[in-house]
């Protein structure tokens, strides 16, 4: 198989840098091309990444020099955009435009009709909203969009549930502190404490849920009819998401029949190279998950699920920057580039 030629925008960051982690030595993709702000391009990426991963820099991307962010720049055929929101807006669809393949971790453009907000193991068919797209606008390339790390760890394990009439689901989020990003929560704000506010995380949990859970009807996103209510916090932890969850089902399934549920969540899709042995790794231990004993399953790619209780409630934890972000880009590519739209 020739490999596919992959660049990585905002390369030196922290979900750049577990894009990066994932591509190395990745079997059908190779990185080309490293992308960052000005006062980083012209270094070699290890003068420009300051690395901070507990994984060594692979040797590989050592002496690659960072290009600016720029379609003329980047020579690849699919980009990864670990781009801040803001400047991921005018960004990705010059890069789309200009005829790349665009898997995106930014929020800018998840919620946009045309433009597939996908998980692999919950809304595949969503991926026919590309000719949508690039039909309404013109583009030789596209944006795929996965969601916020929050809603991935949730909605994996909300998919099993859907057949037994999901009607409601409440959720609390105790998310780690590596969501903010390197510098983004003072050490003084999140030691011996919780935040109990992370700006409009809310809100992407209650809509992103409801398009990924929703219904393509070969032009548009039907959005799933069932209420979502979330409740966010920052909690000092490094990575890992964990989130109690209450699921209100037409068909009152039993605790039983939900654990029988998650066990039984095959989404064939093992010829992606990202993909887990087990997407819901169900632990019947009383005190798990946990972030520190639990994150890593599945390479950080596993959501893992235990206490589940009457209600239905149960807690549902995953690894934030991997399952959450880059690792979900990755998956997003495999999977377009397994049905040929790589």
């Amino acid at each position: 198989m020739v490999a596919v030629k992959a660049g990585i925008l905002g390369a030196t960051g922290a979900v750049g840098q577990r894009f990066v982690e994932a591509l190395a030595n990745h079997p059908w993709f190779e990185i080309t091309a490293l992308a960052a702000s000005e006062r980083s391009a012209g270094k070699t990426y290890r003068e420009a990444a300051g690395w901070r991963l507990d994984t060594a820099m692979p040797e590989s991307v050592e002496n690659i020099e960072v290009v600016p962010v720029d379609p003329k720049a980047v020579d690849a055929d699919v980009v990864f955009s670990a781009l801040p929101a803001d400047l991921a807006f005018t960004v990705e669809p010059e890069f789309a435009k200009a005829g790349f393949a665009v898997a995106s971790n930014a929020s800018s453009y998840r919620m946009e009709k045309d433009i597939p907000l996908v998980i692999p193991e919950v809304n595949p068919e969503h991926l026919g909203l590309i000719e949508v797209q690039q039909d309404a606008r013109g583009w030789d390339g596209y944006i795929i969009t996965n969601p916020n790390c929050s809603t991935i760890v949730m909605t994996v394990t909300l998919k099993p549930l859907m057949k037994f009439g999901l009607e409601t689901v409440q959720v609390a989020t105790m998310q780690a502190i590596s969501g903010a990003g390197f510098s983004g929560v003072p050490a003084m704000a999140i030691y011996d404490n919780v935040i109990p506010y992370i700006g409009s995380e809310e809100t992407k949990m209650e809509t992103e849920t409801l398009k990924l859970l929703g219904e393509f009807n070969g032009s548009e996103i039907v959005p799933a009819d069932m209420k979502v209510s979330a409740s966010c916090h920052r909690v000092p932890v490094i990575d890992g998401h964990t989130e109690a969850i209450w699921a209100g089902m037409r068909d009152k399934p039993a605790p039983e029949e939900v654990r029988e549920a998650f066990l039984k969540f095959d989404p064939k899709l093992g010829e992606l190279p990202s993909e887990p042995r087990k997407a819901i790794i169900v632990r019947d231990e009383v005190d798990r998950p946990q972030p520190r004993l639990d994150r890593n399953m599945g390479k950080g790619m596993s959501v893992s699920v235990g206490r589940i209780r009457e209600g239905i409630r149960y807690i549902a934890m995953g690894h934030n920057t991997i399952r959450g972000a880059a690792g979900a880009s990755v998956l997003n590519a495999e999977l377009l580039h397994s049905i040929g739209k790589l």
